[in-house]
This record gives C-alpha cells, structure tokens and sequence, in this order.
C-alpha cells in the first residue's frame, strides 16, 4: 500500500518546513522602498504563472517526444501503472546495469509487500525532480528569482533569475537552479543535488548521482491540449489527488523537463506535468504526518532503520 501523510501529532511531529515557508513569504511581501515584492515581474511579454495550479497522478507524465522515464511493470486491469505496487521496469534501455540493478531490487521489495522508503513516505525534502509529484504548486515571480511553492510540507524552492551556476556549487537537497525566460517559457537549470538516505529520483526508486542535471520548461497551452495530455498521463498514473477545478476552461500549465545523469542513464529523457487551475484558491497547509504507531509497530517498510524525524519537545 501507498503511504500517505495525514495530520501530525501533536506535540511530537518536529516540522521546520512550514517556519521557513512563513519566513519566505514575509521576506517577499518586504521591497526597498515600501514596494510589494510580490507584485509580478513581468513585462509585455513575460508570461503570467501566478494563482495556485493542480494535477491529479503522482508520477511523472509522458514526454512530448523521445525517450521518456522508467515504467512501472505493475499495471491495473485498465492498462494503467499501480501505484499501490510500484515496480520499475529494470529493462528500461535508459537504464545503466548498475542503475537497472536498484530499480530491480526495489521493485522486488514492493512485490515482497513492503513499501522501500521513499522521500515522501519518510517526511523528507524531496530532490529535484521527484518533487514534481506535488499535485498543487504556486509561482510566484520577481524580478531576481521565481520561487516554487509545493504542497508537501509547504516545501519551496527559489531560482535566481539570469545568473549562472557557481563554479562550485554547494549540494543541497533541491540543487542550485537558475533561471531565465525564453519568450513565452520559463527555463530553470538545476545541478548539485544532493544525495542521501531514501533519496532518489522518482516514485519508482530510480537512483541519481551528484552529476544530476535537470532542465525545466514552463509554459501556458490551450485548455483542450492540458486536458488531452492530462488525460494521456492518467493512462501511466491514475487519478490520485484531485484538485483540478473541473469547472475551469482556462489555459493550462505544461512543464517539460529533461534529465541527464551519466551515471545512471544511457542517454538524457524527458517528461511532462500538465496542470489546471486548483479546486483550492487558497493556500492550505499540509503536514507530513509522524504515524509512528504505524510504522514503527506494523514494521511497515522493508528498511527498519528508517526513522521518520522526531524531537522530544514540540517546535512551539
């Protein structure tokens, strides 16, 4: 079974997350000289990504052309993935032996009946780009940086805008991205995402190394190409956490990334996440729950070290 995170308990669950996404926010309602830094940097011809934006599945879509991700050899009599059994294809030919290896091996546990830890099902920060899973995200757009809000523990990510990468780069969780806009697209480049326990780079334990790179493209299409391709990626992922305004007839977000890793894949691939318009046009807080009775008591994961975070005192 998927786990999913509910409510924290009171008290025990230890959450910084949100503290930083309310430092975040104050920080970006405050400009030089009384402005707003939230007002959209935007000129004429800069798109417009702002308001809360929602898809329903929880792996990634399929590409628009060439190679696209590892599949999950677990299907439902529909045809579709089951994402109650999460089962790579280690045959993929994007697959490096050694790579192939840890996708068969995490298969294998989840067909054993117990789920591998993941950095969803461990209350982490997800890497880029299984951070792509969030079924709502909000942009919000400046002048020097466009930040990324997800759903998942109100994790955030911040892009600094026509810059370029360090020529060191210090690893972190999401990486170092910068970004800039290409017509009516925003570009991100990420590098320097760090590795660690439970991290990987989709919902199928795919593996990453520190030569991840990661290139995403945001742009606005037509409502009836969101819902056609929406549509398309429910045929790999079923619809999970529906949020979609169903009523909505609007544009639609479409965001392609492409990923290279030359430890770990044959060649670069890509994929696609296409949004609507969230049900919700407010924010909601959403906490990664302890659950501790279940986990720890049922030995629900293959791995009994793993170890949701705790503390001993609640933050507040």
């Amino acid at each position: 079974m998927l786990y999913w995170a509910c409510s924290a308990a009171a008290g025990v669950a230890v959450n910084r997350t949100s503290a930083f996404f309310v430092a975040t926010l104050l920080s970006l309602s405050l400009a030089p000289g009384g402005a707003s830094a939230l007002e959209p940097a935007r000129t004429g011809t800069t798109p417009d990504f702002s308001g809360v934006w929602a898809h329903p599945s929880l792996g990634f879509g399929p590409p628009l052309s060439g190679p696209g991700p590892v599949r999950n050899l677990s299907r439902l009599p529909s045809g579709a993935g089951d994402f109650d059994l999460l089962v790579g294809d280690y045959r993929s030919p994007i697959l490096k032996p050694p790579a192939a290896e840890i996708v068969r091996e995490r298969g294998a546990i989840s067909i054993s009946g117990h789920p591998f830890p993941d950095p969803d099902n461990q209350c982490l920060q997800n890497p880029v780009p299984y951070i792509f899973w969030n079924f709502d995200i909000e942009i919000l757009q400046q002048p020097d940086k466009v930040t990324i809000i997800y759903e998942h523990d109100d994790d955030y990510r911040e892009v600094r805008m026509n810059a370029s990468h360090p020529a060191k780069i210090v690893p972190s969780i999401h990486g170092d991205s910068v970004g800039h806009y290409e017509g009516d697209t925003l570009v991100i480049d990420t590098r320097g995402v760090r590795l660690g326990p439970y991290r990987m780079l989709d919902r199928l334990g795919t593996p990453y190394t520190e030569a991840l790179h990661v290139v995403e493209r945001y742009r606005l299409i037509d409502f009836d190409a969101a819902k056609a391709a929406e549509e398309q990626a429910e045929k790999e992922w079923p619809r999970v956490g529906d949020n979609v305004d169903r009523s909505y007839r609007g544009k639609g977000l479409q965001l392609e990334f492409k990923v290279e890793d030359p430890g770990v894949f044959t060649a670069p691939w890509s994929a696609t996440m296409t949004y609507l318009r969230a049900a919700r046009k407010a924010w909601e807080e959403r906490i990664c729950a302890e659950n501790v009775g279940h986990d720890y008591e049922g030995h629900y994961y293959s791995d009994q070290t793993a170890h949701l975070p705790t503390a001993g005192k609640p933050d507040f």
